[in-house]
């Protein structure tokens, strides 16, 4: 059974750090791109940010660039994001994914079942 399980979220307050991991099980995914995406309570789910198959190439959607870094470890098969000076406008749930090809322009096929950040004083 292939499993994407997001670990990490949590309260912390505005400016704070928080680093997200996304562990993968029952195959693979060092031939993947995977991505961060979140969602937050009335809104749609927005892409964060992406990082290709080899580490090589990475996306950050303008909102987070500067304060988040996403990375990977295809030998622990594992995926990370590092949120810094995180906002308020960072509550969301989490997600992480996999997507079909190595570069992420295929459709996200796997997905986890997310985990909370909520920034607040």
């Amino acid at each position: 059974q292939v499993q994407l399980v997001e670990s990490g979220g949590g309260l912390v307050q505005p400016g704070g750090s928080l680093r997200l991991s996304c562990a993968a099980s029952g195959r693979s995914f060092s031939e993947n791109a995977m991505a961060w995406f979140r969602q937050a309570p009335g809104k749609d789910r927005e892409l964060v940010a992406s990082i290709s198959w080899s580490g090589g190439n990475t996306y950050y959607d303008n909102s987070v660039k500067g304060r988040f870094t996403i990375s990977r470890d295809n030998a622990k098969n594992t995926m990370y994001l590092q949120m810094n000076n995180l906002k308020p406008d960072d509550t969301a749930v989490y997600y992480c994914a996999a997507n079909k090809g190595r570069l992420g322009l295929i459709e996200y096929e796997y997905w986890g079942q997310g985990t909370q950040v909520t920034v607040s004083s």
